[in-house]
């Protein structure tokens, strides 16, 4: 990690020294550098707000559209796969857009490129949480399933109090991986017109016509903030393997 950082930071350097760019614009010792800075900086809350919120629906999404494939039914095992196959063969910048544009003209309810575009996030990540969900369900022996039945638990309950506190441990991973993945994607949702981080690098360049400048501080904010998200997850990841060790 140190040696990345390293080069990353003497790779900005040498760009700076080009005469190509020009960082004025985004430099904190002067006025308008630091009113671009602060104005860059405040899609970051917007950006984190709509990747937690769609992460947590996609979660509660996909563990319910995962429970049919637990069962041995044909026609629930069938509207599992067919749900996560269709939803994950739509592109996420086309998903957005027709729930932006498509679904009010549908459903006859105007929603506001907030709610779309936590909606789009939200569907299309829960084919990928439900596989998450059925694959950590099913690493669990089918001898915890019967242990359960003999002692007369309904499968919910089995599920619940003996499954899930088996299953999560190896689901979490998963979900922190994910959620990079997410916030990753949430880039798409200024297509629409929300003030996220990339919307407000676009709306920067239209005054100050600095493309390179802008979209390269861009990449930097995606990267410091996923490179600090990842830390969090590889160490919790460590920490998960340690007590199963214990």
């Amino acid at each position: 990690m140190k040696k990345f950082l390293t080069i990353l930071f003497f790779l900005v350097l040498t760009a700076c020294s080009k005469q190509d760019l020009n960082w004025y614009i985004l430099s904190p010792y002067n006025v308008n550098g630091l009113t671009n800075l602060k104005f860059l900086l405040t899609g970051l809350t917007t950006t984190l707000f709509i990747s937690i919120t769609s992460i947590i629906i996609s979660i509660i999404i996909g563990f319910l559209v995962a429970i049919p494939s637990l069962f041995k039914n044909k026609f629930l095992s069938f509207l599992n796969i067919a749900y996560v196959e269709i939803v994950r063969a739509i592109p996420l910048l086309v998903l957005i857009l027709w729930v932006y544009y498509g679904l009010p003209i549908i459903s006859g309810i105007s929603l506001s490129p907030f709610v779309s575009g936590i909606i789009a996030l939200s569907i299309s990540e829960s084919a990928f949480q439900a596989e998450i969900f059925r694959a950590g369900i099913n690493s669990i022996k089918k001898a915890q399933w019967e242990a359960g039945s003999s002692l007369g638990l309904t499968f919910l309950k089995r599920l619940r109090f003996i499954i899930m506190p088996q299953a999560i441990k190896n689901i979490l991973p998963a979900l922190g991986n994910q959620f990079i993945y997410v916030l990753k994607m949430s880039s798409l949702v200024s297509i629409i017109g929300i003030g996220d981080l990339t919307r407000k690098a676009n709306e920067l360049i239209v005054s100050t016509y600095r493309p390179l400048e802008i979209y390269t501080f861009l990449v930097l904010e995606y990267l410091i903030l996923i490179l600090i998200i990842s830390f969090f997850v590889r160490k919790f990841e460590r920490k998960l393997k340690q007590d199963s060790n214990n």
